[in-house]
Parts: structure tokens; sequence; C-alpha cells
């Protein structure tokens, strides 16, 4: 069996104190990444989101097979529709759906049943993931590889300025049929895209001690 083709490596490898001052750079700009729930409706760059889409698909995937495809939606029918379907969902989930365990979990977020940052932000990037090709053939590590493409975008859009939200009514299905898409790909994320309102106020939340995430061993 052949050696299958191959190209350099694109690598540039950076100083030490280059490398400390950019991982610095970045910690500090991740760690005010924050999921916001009230968007301000003015417009934003989409050439901008675009990059951002294209970066997250530069994401490794279980044998290169890239199973997403990120749907950019503004169309404000679009969104309005996108809107009442997943209030829909979202309100048999509050209403009955979640064991109390879980609505005693969401309640610090203060989130409930009312969506209207799904029309207010200027965009939506709803992410499908691939189960199989369109012609059937076999995906690997899709949950993986989607996820590994969702973590990227997310901090592209947040480097590039924009505040953005993770959303998962459940289910989803009503998101591939209302955006036409086919019946390979599976609703994986809802991402609201855009500027944080003015005097955008978060959830007091912290996260977990350096000690707690990272073991050296």
């Amino acid at each position: 069996m052949s050696d299958p083709p191959t190209v350099p490596l694109d690598f540039h490898r950076q100083p030490p104190e280059a490398m400390r001052r950019r991982a610095g750079e970045l910690r500090a700009t991740l760690t005010r990444r924050r999921s916001v729930r009230h968007f301000a409706p003015d417009p934003i760059p989409l050439d901008a989101v675009r990059d951002c889409i294209h970066a997250a698909a530069q994401a490794p995937s279980g044998a290169n097979k890239q199973p997403w495809t990120f749907a950019l939606v503004t169309d404000p029918e679009t969104k309005r529709a996108i809107r009442r379907a997943a209030e829909a969902e979202e309100q048999t989930f509050y209403s009955g759906r979640a064991p109390q365990s879980w609505l005693d979990d969401l309640a610090p977020l203060g989130t409930d049943a009312h969506k209207p940052f799904l029309e207010t932000a200027p965009a939506l990037i709803v992410v499908f993931a691939h189960r199989t090709a369109e012609d059937g053939a076999r995906h690997y590590y899709v949950a993986e590889s989607v996820g590994i493409a969702c973590g990227m975008l997310l901090s592209a859009l947040h480097q590039c300025g924009l505040a953005t939200l993770t959303h998962t009514p459940s289910p989803m299905k009503f998101l591939g049929e209302i955006l036409d898409r086919p019946a390979h790909e599976r609703p994986w994320l809802l991402i609201p895209v855009g500027y944080p309102a003015e005097g955008c106020r978060v959830p007091a939340i912290t996260r977990k001690a350096p000690g707690e995430v990272l073991v050296e061993i």
C-alpha cells in the first residue's frame, strides 16, 4: 500500500516569551466570555461572522469527515419562526418535562421558557451534525468533532468582539424543518450572535479553581 499524499506543515515555532504572552492574553480574553441573553438589535459585520464560521470549520474531525453544517440565519421571519417553535418546546420543558432537580440547577441563571433573544439578536447560527454523509456513508466521532468545532466557533466570535449564547431547546427537530435541512443533518446547537444590550447583566457565577480542572501527572 502506497503512502497517502502529504503537504508540508505550515507551522511557525514561537519563542517561549511570545507563547507565554499570547497564552496569558488568550486566558484573560476568554475569562471575560459570558453567555448573553440580552442582545442589542444593532447590525453586526456578517463578514466577520462568516470568517469565524470558516475558522471553526478547520476543527479536527473523525477521519476528516467534517460532519457539520453551519446555518447563518438573519431573516426576521425565519428568526421569528424559530423563536415560536423553541418557546413551545421550552414551555413543555419548564412546565413538566424537566425534573425538579434540573429546574433547581437552572434557577440561579434566571432562565425560563421565554426566548426573545432569538428574535432580537441580529444573527443566529444553527449548527447541524451529520450522522452520516448524504449518501449514507458512515461518519465517526460525530459528537466529539462537532463539539470541538462549536468550541472553536464560540472562541472566535468572542475574540472578534461578539457576544453569544449556547441555546439547546429540546427536542430541536423543528430547526431542520424550518431551515429545510436534509434528513442526515441533526440540529446540534443554536447560537444567537450580536452585541450585548446596553446595561446587559449576567448571572453572578463562579468558575472552578485552576486546581479543580487541571491535573498534572
